[in-house]
């Protein structure tokens, strides 16, 4: 269920849209419900499409497109490992590689105290700051050597 929080939140990005638009909100709508319940239940996916005004395919459509959103649970932090051709070419791979052997876990895997989720990830629009790792869809860690990882995982603990 939405809560009163989310919903003034989707409210907010509502009042962006002309009353015909309302569809436009639908990215940020599922952004809001996935911060405060962790990822994307198809319930709450229909929920957030009703609550909108459009059909909940619609909605599904969005959330099974892009890899921001969680349809599984996943650990407190998921890490997501640009992989593309730059950041490949720049050691995104490596620190791919590095995170695995780190976290015992293989992308798509979460570790099993439920801390850290591992993701490989498509361009995220920092080649020049190679290899980057997107922590939790919002905050972006750029030229991720095996130091600059060891030091992140330091301050999410």
């Amino acid at each position: 269920m939405l809560s009163a929080d989310s919903l003034k939140q989707i409210d907010v990005e509502l009042a962006k849209y002309p009353a015909d638009q309302r569809r436009s909100a639908v990215m940020a709508a599922l952004r809001i419900v996935q911060v405060e319940q962790g990822w994307l239940k198809p319930k709450t996916i229909e929920e957030v499409a009703n609550y909108i005004g459009i059909p909940p395919t619609q909605a599904l459509e969005v959330a099974t497109f892009y890899n921001m959103y969680n349809l599984e649970p996943v650990g407190k932090y998921k890490l997501t490992v640009c992989t593309n051709l730059p950041c490949a070419l720049r050691g995104g791979v490596n620190a791919g590689e590095y995170l695995k052997k780190r976290l015992g876990i293989n992308y798509g895997e979460t570790t099993a105290d439920g801390k850290y989720t591992l993701q490989e990830g498509e361009c995220m629009g920092a080649c020049g700051d190679a290899p980057v790792i997107l922590v939790n869809n919002h905050k972006m860690c750029s030229f991720m050597t095996e130091e600059a990882i060891e030091a992140k995982l330091a301050e999410l603990n």
